[in-house]
């Protein structure tokens, strides 16, 4: 059975030995926002997720996942830097080129290296998508190092 070697350790049920390499100095509540102009570009369409002229839903994750980025940003240690591991998303209406989306993502969770962002996305008529988007902290060179 593999162990992970680290600064801080904890003990979890059964005796298992949890730890990160990486102390992370965030704490929960931190938030950011990042708006979007839909342009044809955004869309399903265009992205080949889908074959009509709405705002893809992978275009949409990725501005949530654009805020979490900036809810954490330069709250990490050096060399550090966050990466997705984990988004759950529900996708609830179609916007049409030209709206604008706001996506808001709040830290909810801290686990160890591991953090959980509640997501939303509105637009002028309510809410469009909403869900959770699971980073984990990890440093830099050594993420790089493990490349394919």
């Amino acid at each position: 059975m593999a162990r992970l070697v680290a600064q801080t350790a904890g003990r979890v049920a059964g005796g298992a030995c949890l730890s990160y390499r990486t102390a992370v100095p965030v704490q929960p509540g931190l938030s950011a926002q990042v708006s979007l102009a839909v342009v044809e570009s955004d869309t399903a369409l265009a992205l080949h997720s889908g074959d009509v002229p709405v705002l893809a839903t992978p275009r949409l994750i990725a501005l949530c996942e654009e805020a979490a980025c900036l809810a954490v940003e330069g709250k990490l240690a050096e060399g550090h830097t966050s990466v997705g591991v984990r988004v759950q998303f529900d996708h609830l209406a179609p916007v049409r080129i030209g709206s604008e989306i706001v996506a808001e993502a709040t830290l909810e969770k801290v686990e160890g290296r591991r953090l959980v962002f509640t997501v939303t996305a509105t637009d002028a008529a309510g809410l469009v998508g909403a869900g959770k988007v699971t980073r984990v902290v990890v440093e830099r060179g050594e993420f790089l190092a493990k490349t394919r």
